[in-house]
């Protein structure tokens, strides 16, 4: 290990692995300690010159990320990595930096700097100052100020805990490094132990497959909502060689998706249970414990009000910092979380946490996870859940029905909440709407009580095998009614085709590029207001999905669509 603020004067072997680069398609294409320090000189050469202080750095990759990042610290420079390169966020942000730094920028920099001669790269401040901003609770930007030191302590930790176990593996990706997670496990850990990391994001098991048999022996820095889908792709269980382990943060993996990675490779991934505030606090693999074990040298504590405390060399300062996290300890001195403490409500004067009632939810047989918002625009002020369901609720739902489902759930919760804070609404889905960092945005569970982008409101989904089945609302004033016909309004079948491709194409790689719509019929008309049923059923031998609309049991529409073979 290399301290963080010594990475561009200590002394290391000029041929140390930085960046494994699939580009040119070999398994030799290296970029090397060396050539990090060259391009990182060239960049400072530049940066020193210039007159702006703050940059927000808009880098996708992670390699020319890193170079730009330490060298602005090199030059005094404070680096500014926003969530988003969105142009909408980055106005928002617009007070926060001086300057904006793209990838296209960095490549042309460093090819019209790297004729100059290196210039010596110096010891970097230990405190030199980095800003990351995340979503708040109310989910607009929230700065996070930190220090290289901060950061430099939290990969001292991550090698401790786990650098024998990833050894000489190349650091797979699937999550950015716009967050803290990604930052520290796909660019700063691995650049301060020595070991690669790799260029490319994986998005599905088969480019995992496809960078394991570049890169050899791997470890996959993952999220939740990834690991959650992952399982149910072809090829997922039989990475060859399997990567020495799966990391995973940013909320908690689902016990299902946890246990269907330790029936496959032996182990659940390692999920590491903090914030962008406080580091890293604790982790866990759920085939051994669902209880967080504190990391190394770090102490955690339950207040009187059931709040977690923590305090840690992550932090910068040597006080207890208070979460919102609210937990209960085990004899054994590990913890469980109870939920955020800062989210209760009132509905008719009484009070109610939301995360009790998602606790609670979670009890019952037919739930896996579930999530519970108000609900925007109501006369009255009232609730809507939204529950991933699990095989039993999926049988459930298509045996009872969505309807006598939610009056299950109704009833299930009456036994501890009073019958005006019970859910109004319900809407059944396969997962809940995690982030790329496994977040779980307040405004991507609510938009789950609105139509979507593609017109329609989805009222329920359950996978059936190799079957996905789907509920969706018709709304009366969709714009595809207007004109398709006058004085009789009926959904367009050009429209009911492109809805089974766009749903499709979520659980299904490739969908989205169809070669053809085969055996296309159409049987009944769907007026406005209508609740369809469509089934999916994959054939992925074949490259194809067969969709069917039925309205009050009669069909109405069905179809082939065939995709494209990707390499």
């Amino acid at each position: 290990m290399i301290a963080l603020h010594d990475l561009l004067c200590a002394d290391r072997d000029p041929l140390t692995p930085v960046c494994r680069d699939d580009r040119a398609g070999t398994a030799n294409d290296i970029l090397t300690h060396a050539a990090f320090r060259s391009r990182t000189a060239a960049l400072a050469w530049w940066l020193r010159e210039q007159n702006a202080r703050r940059y927000a750095l808009c880098i996708d990759d992670p390699f020319d990320f890193a170079c730009t990042l330490f060298a602005l610290f090199a030059c005094g420079k404070e680096p500014v990595i926003p969530a988003s390169s969105a142009p909408g966020y980055l106005a928002d942000l617009a007070h926060a930096y001086d300057a904006m730094l793209t990838g296209d920028d960095v490549r042309a920099l460093a090819a019209t700097q790297a004729l100059r001669p290196a210039a010596p790269l110096s010891r970097i401040d230990p405190h030199a100052p980095l800003t990351l901003y995340t979503s708040g609770s109310s989910g607009s930007p929230k700065p996070i100020h930190k220090t290289l030191a901060q950061f430099d302590a939290e990969v001292r930790t991550l090698e401790r805990e786990w650098g024998a176990l990833v050894g000489d593996a190349t650091m797979l990706a699937s999550v950015p490094h716009r967050h803290i997670y990604g930052l520290l496990f796909r660019v700063m850990w691995p650049l301060a132990a020595g070991r690669a990391f790799d260029r490319a994001l994986c998005a599905e098991p088969k480019q995992i497959q496809a960078r394991i048999a570049s890169c050899g022996a791997t470890a996959m820095v993952s999220s939740p909502a990834q690991l959650a889908r992952w399982p149910a792709l072809a090829g997922f269980d039989a990475l060859t060689p399997a990567p020495r382990v799966f990391f995973s943060s940013g909320g908690p993996l689902a016990a299902d998706a946890a246990h269907a990675c330790a029936r496959a490779f032996g182990a659940a991934p390692v999920e590491i249970y903090g914030s962008t505030e406080t580091g890293g606090i604790a982790w866990r693999r759920q085939n051994e414990t669902a209880a967080w074990r504190a990391l190394h040298g770090v102490d955690v504590r339950r207040t009187d009000d059931g709040a977690l405390e923590v305090r840690s060399p992550h932090l910068g300062h040597d006080d207890w910092h208070r979460t919102d996290d609210a937990i209960h300890f085990d004899d054994d001195g590990r913890f469980r979380l109870q939920g955020r403490l800062d989210r209760v409500i009132k509905l008719d004067g009484k009070r109610m946490s939301l995360p009790d009632m998602e606790a609670r939810l979670a009890l019952h047989p037919y739930v896996a996870q579930a999530c519970v918002v108000p609900l925007a625009g109501a006369s009255r002020e009232r609730v809507g859940a939204v529950v991933a369901l699990s095989d039993a609720g999926s049988a459930a739902l298509r045996d009872e029905g969505r309807v006598a489902l939610a009056k299950s759930l109704r009833r299930h919760l009456a036994a501890y909440f009073d019958v005006v804070l019970l859910p109004r609404r319900w809407r059944f889905r396969i997962a809940l709407p995690f982030d790329v960092r496994g977040k779980l945005p307040v405004a991507s569970v609510a938009a789950a009580f609105g139509a979507r982008a593609e017109g329609f409101e989805m009222l329920s989904e359950a996978r059936d095998g190799d079957s996905l089945r789907y509920e969706l609302r018709v709304p009366p004033t969709l714009a595809h009614f207007g004109g398709h016909f006058p004085n009789l309004p009926i959904l367009p079948g050009i429209v009911q085709v492109d809805w089974a491709i766009r749903l499709a194409s979520e659980h299904v790689a490739g969908a989205r590029d169809t070669a053809s719509v085969d055996r296309l019929k159409f049987m009944a008309p769907v007026p406005p207001g209508a609740v369809l049923d469509l089934e999916l059923a994959h054939d992925a031998a074949r490259r194809r999905v067969r969709f069917a609309y039925r309205l009050n049991g009669r069909d109405c529409s069905s179809g082939v669509v065939v995709y494209r073979e990707h390499a």
